[in-house]
């Protein structure tokens, strides 16, 4: 465990500021990832506009949309504590590799059905659940490798929040592009570019030179380990309340996203392009955000800035609510995108900074469960909702019942402060 003198030195390095925030490139196999990150995920988002917006256009029905995400994201719940004790005995770098070539491939023929004008609502569907299962093996193994990257764990904190930088950089870049290349030459191109993109992570892992993990498990029964996983997170009290903080905010966060279409074109009277805004305003929030993370150098004060920042997502999300103009929309998206990232980014640097070593894949798997977890009911309730009562008033219920969650969750993490503020004294137990 931490000693109290080293967890004093490492706050005493907080606030050294934006030299600080990339240190962790200093490492040649996290450049690697980094860059072929850089340009797979610009490639992706921009796949995930079209896909939403295509699944609009051709069927103008909200249901689909939601339920088109919801397929997306559900895998990754049911099969993640299975994927992630898998990644704890393979070669995470080979497993990688492989979901890139997967990931290709289903992009390609993504690419082929809307070319050749056979593309139906069914069609995405079943890619989207396709790719969900891709997913599943991609997003665990992928958190849990970032520390065979890092040679000096007191830069894990920084890695994971570059690692969330790039993904909201992207999140920025590709929409924009993406709403562009749809009013211009339609959706086929898009899902052709982001075929192509995933060459360059997958190259950036065959060039990597990893070192044998010390934390892989020996081998036994499979279902064991799941089980000893799920006694762990339970059994520890930080680690329980921020999973089922990530859930919460997953839920909420992930219901405006699948609704932006909808909005931007019955709302806003706008077309591709105003999605694209749409989607890279709240981009450009999260964005900020994992700046603002990196940073830092401790997870001191984590537990406050979580409070403020669902607070501040639940009156955003209210907000739209209101009748408002494009600049408006975008400004309470960016505050939106800024309150997410902040929460989920944070409480998973908690998690693997107060997780034992030999069971942080598993608890990583966990993490991811409860955020697809939640976001595909987030994703699908948001559907049927909205048709009902509409897009703003959807909204507005959301903002309302997240703030009421956010109240509950103050008052869980105040109860964990010591935690928060100077690292667990024990990495095990109800404490």
């Amino acid at each position: 465990m931490e000693s109290g003198a080293h967890s004093r030195g490492i706050i005493k390095k907080t606030g050294t500021g934006i030299r600080y925030a990339f240190r962790s490139l200093k490492y040649r196999n996290y450049r690697l990832f980094f860059s072929g990150q850089a340009v797979s995920l610009i490639g992706t988002w921009m796949q995930q506009v079209a896909v939403s917006w295509l699944a609009y256009r051709l069927t103008g029905s909200t249901i689909i949309l939601g339920t088109v995400a919801f397929c997306a994201q559900v895998p990754v719940f049911f099969l993640s504590p299975f994927t992630g004790a898998l990644g704890d005995r393979m070669d995470r770098r080979k497993m990688l590799f492989t979901v890139q070539i997967a990931s290709m491939v289903q992009a390609s023929i993504l690419f082929f059905l809307t070319v050749t004008g056979n593309i139906t609502a069914w069609h995405l569907i079943l890619l989207s659940l396709a790719l969900g299962i891709i997913n599943s093996f991609e997003m665990p193994t992928r958190q849990a490798f970032i520390l065979e990257m890092v040679d000096d764990k007191r830069d894990l904190p920084n890695a994971i929040a570059l690692n969330s930088a790039v993904f909201n950089s992207s999140r920025l870049i590709g929409p924009a592009i993406a709403g562009i290349i749809v009013a211009l030459s339609g959706e086929a191109v898009c899902f052709a570019v982001n075929s192509i993109s995933y060459l360059a992570s997958a190259v950036a892992f065959l060039l990597m030179r990893i070192r044998p993990s010390s934390d892989v498990i020996i081998p036994g029964n499979f279902f064991n380990d799941i089980r000893e996983g799920f006694r762990y997170a339970a059994g520890h009290r930080l680690v329980r309340d921020v999973l089922i903080t990530v859930a919460f905010t997953s839920f909420f966060s992930m219901m405006f996203p699948v609704l932006l279409p909808v909005f931007a074109s019955e709302v806003l009277s706008g077309d591709s392009h105003t999605f694209g805004f749409l989607v890279s305003s709240a981009g450009a929030g999260a964005l900020f955000a994992t700046m603002f993370l990196a940073m830092r150098s401790s997870i001191t004060g984590l537990g406050r800035i979580i409070n403020v920042s669902m607070m501040a997502f639940a009156l955003s999300v209210m907000l739209l609510a209101a009748p408002a103009r494009l600049a408006a929309v975008m400004i309470l998206l960016m505050v939106a995108g800024f309150s997410t990232i902040v929460v989920i980014a944070s409480c998973n640097t908690i998690l693997q900074t107060v997780s034992d070593s030999d069971k942080r894949g598993r608890v990583l798997s966990f993490y991811i469960m409860s955020f697809t977890g939640a976001a595909p009911l987030g994703s699908l309730t948001a559907g049927y909702v909205s048709h009902r009562i509409g897009v703003p008033y959807t909204f507005l219920c959301a903002g309302l019942v997240c703030l009421a969650a956010s109240v509950l969750v103050f008052f869980r993490l105040r109860g964990d402060k010591r935690y928060v503020a100077q690292g667990p004294p024990d990495a095990s137990g109800d404490h």
